[in-house]
């Protein structure tokens, strides 16, 4: 693991949530941590709880702009929290530059990199500047939901220590089968993450030329391909876009037979989800609003199916839940006003 990480140490723990809370219980009460305001929403909860009870003091900004990134950042901050691509907003962050000017504020704060979204195929946050890089192993290092795991990688040996010292007291290090089974699923992720790519550049692809908002940093037309590509040597298999209408995006995502309803992705087989109904429903309602989550968001985490099978199945979804208005040439998005009220469902054949 510490090789593909780029790392000189790693550990593996039992969940992904479990190395990020590894990572955090370095903090002591009166320190400050600057993170995302598109954050997974386990990562949120966890932040919110060691804010209400552990006295660290948390501050949520756009992690798109260096600018704000650098005004939250001072000689008390002691951990910088990022991800990128953000989930399911799909923002690009900038590494680089907030590592280096975390560490101009305090050369002691710790960057920590949720690493998940690309896997160390992808991107290496530690060549990056980072000083930690983690992720959940239940997602594309496994690739088959058959194991839960989550691994940090260090290179800095004092780090590692305190790290290794949390895990062997609470004992939260990987089962030795869970350990088997998680580099059993490293050596196809490779070809698992090319074949995942080419469907999910397809999706996005198919989704953008019928007229929806996609979110994905495969398209040129996303406000972040150069700064992404700068860092990552792939777009990933997860994308989002918008429909206009939250009562639209239900029935699309009831409607798929292909996808799985799930909040996972990293898994061979491909997974559709509403955000703010599932992995972000623990962020209250004014805090989505506040961040800019759209409500009707749909994230799509892309598999190793035949892309036909996956473009015919979002089709009929599209269609039944009166999602596309139909043409001579097909369909195309309904604009966001008709979207949001149309009430159409289209009964299958």
């Amino acid at each position: 693991m510490a090789k593909i990480m780029n790392a000189n140490r790693a550990l593996v723990v039992s969940s992904g949530m479990g190395a990020c809370d590894v990572i955090t219980r370095i903090l002591k009460p009166g320190d400050e941590v600057v993170t995302g305001d598109d954050l997974y929403g386990g990562t949120n909860r966890l932040l919110t709880y060691l804010k209400q009870n552990g006295g660290i003091n948390v501050h949520h900004v756009d992690t798109t702009n260096l600018d704000t990134v650098k005004a939250a950042l001072t000689e008390k901050t002691a951990m910088v929290l990022l991800e990128t691509p953000t989930n399911p907003l799909i923002k690009i962050i900038d590494i680089a530059s907030i590592a280096s000017a975390a560490h101009a504020a305090n050369p002691e704060a710790v960057v920590a990199v949720d690493n998940t979204m690309m896997s160390p195929f992808l991107q290496n946050p530690l060549d990056l500047g980072a000083d930690v890089t983690y992720e959940s192993g239940t997602k594309y290092l496994s690739g088959h939901h058959d194991v839960m795991a989550g691994v940090i990688g260090i290179n800095n040996a004092a780090l590692g220590d305190k790290f290794f010292f949390m895990i062997n007291s609470t004992g939260c290090g990987l089962a030795p089968f869970d350990s088997w089974l998680l580099l059993r699923g490293v050596k196809t992720l490779a070809v698992r993450m090319e074949k995942q790519q080419n469907n999910a550049m397809a999706l996005a692809k198919f989704l953008e030329n019928h007229g929806f908002k996609v979110r994905y940093p495969g398209l040129k037309s996303h406000s972040q391909y150069a700064l992404h590509w700068s860092q990552a040597r792939g777009a990933g298999a997860v994308l989002s876009f918008e429909t206009g209408s939250i009562e639209l995006s239900e029935r699309i995502v009831e409607a798929t037979k292909l996808f799985g309803i799930s909040v996972s992705f990293g898994c061979v087989n491909s997974l559709i989800s509403m955000p703010c109904r599932m992995s972000h429903a623990s962020i209250d309602p004014a805090t989505r609003k506040e961040r800019a989550l759209p409500e009707d968001i749909i994230r799509l985490c892309v598999g190793i199916e035949d892309l036909g099978d996956l473009i015919d199945d979002l089709s009929q979804a599209l269609v039944r839940s009166g999602a596309v208005k139909l043409t001579k040439d097909g369909f195309t998005a309904r604009d966001l006003d008709e979207a949001g009220k149309t009430r159409q469902v289209v009964d299958e054949p």
